[in-house]
């Protein structure tokens, strides 16, 4: 069975995970270029798509 490519790439990583700051990344969909902030700190974690100003979702071309 031929290996499933991955749908999401990480562009970005900041922060400590050992720190109440957590790890920020930054991830974009190469299916549709929408790029989402996750942030991870502890037990806890979240991922939401960026806005721009005019509220659409910020486009990345890889």
């Amino acid at each position: 069975m031929a290996k499933k490519e991955e749908r999401f790439v990480m562009i970005h990583e900041e922060g400590k995970g050992l720190k109440l700051e957590g790890i920020r990344c930054l991830f974009v969909d190469k299916e549709t270029g929408v790029t989402y902030l996750g942030w991870h700190s502890g037990y806890g974690s979240s991922i939401t798509p960026l806005i721009d100003a005019d509220g659409k979702p910020v486009i990345t071309k890889l």
